[in-house]
């Protein structure tokens, strides 16, 4: 596996020069995608999600950080792949601001819930959560993530303090911790919609403009 001897800051490092790498895929590798995620979920893990970086990532791998940048476009993007997440909040998140503010608990409610209903998508959430009970380092990890990447960005998207995003988060997150880890009756069992007129109006008075 190839190394950079370059620090994060472009400065060479040890006395040793390396060769600068070309964008693209390495000789003989049959997997290079495979190989980031595989470098990214190993970084991840070792530093957290904040401390992580892309050049970072694309030493472990042995590959040019613009190569990180094509396959994954932000660092979101490769955590994503790295943890199985169902969904990349940079391109979620829009759609879920979008429309009116005073529908915006409802738009929540139904995607979380819809989204967790699939089981291909709900698979790598449960095996977080579960994993989180346990993990130290995982907590951490996915603190980082959810602050950094979701409920910062809807409470600026929002105008509201981040307290508020957090209450509302945390509904929706007890909602599926009962539902699909739990199985709590008749929570596990009652249908979507029944559960989304129940939850938005709370949603929405944490994330409406009062």
């Amino acid at each position: 596996m190839i190394r950079s001897e370059t620090g994060d800051d472009g400065a060479e490092g040890g006395g040793v020069t390396a060769e600068r790498r070309r964008p693209g895929r390495r000789p003989g590798s049959a997997d290079t995608r495979g190989e980031i995620v595989v470098a990214a979920r190993k970084i991840f893990a070792e530093k957290g999600f904040d401390k992580a970086t892309i050049r970072g990532i694309a030493r472990e791998a042995g590959v040019d950080p613009a190569l990180v940048h094509h396959y994954f476009d932000t660092k979101e993007g490769i955590f994503v792949a790295a943890l199985h997440l169902p969904v990349d909040p940079s391109k979620v998140i829009p759609l879920v601001l979008e429309g009116p503010r005073e529908e915006v608990g409802e738009r929540v409610a139904r995607f979380i819930l819809t989204m967790t209903a699939d089981p291909m998508a709900r698979e790598p959430i449960v095996a977080l959560v579960r994993s989180a009970m346990t993990n130290e380092r995982v907590v951490a990890m996915i603190r980082e993530f959810m602050t950094r990447a979701i409920l910062e960005r809807v409470a600026v998207g929002l105008d509201i303090p981040p307290l508020r995003m957090e209450a509302a988060f945390a509904q929706m997150f007890g909602v599926v911790l009962l539902r699909y880890v739990l199985q709590v009756e008749p929570v596990a069992s009652v249908d979507i919609e029944e559960l989304v007129g129940l939850l938005a109006p709370t949603i929405q008075r944490y994330l409406g403009a009062d």
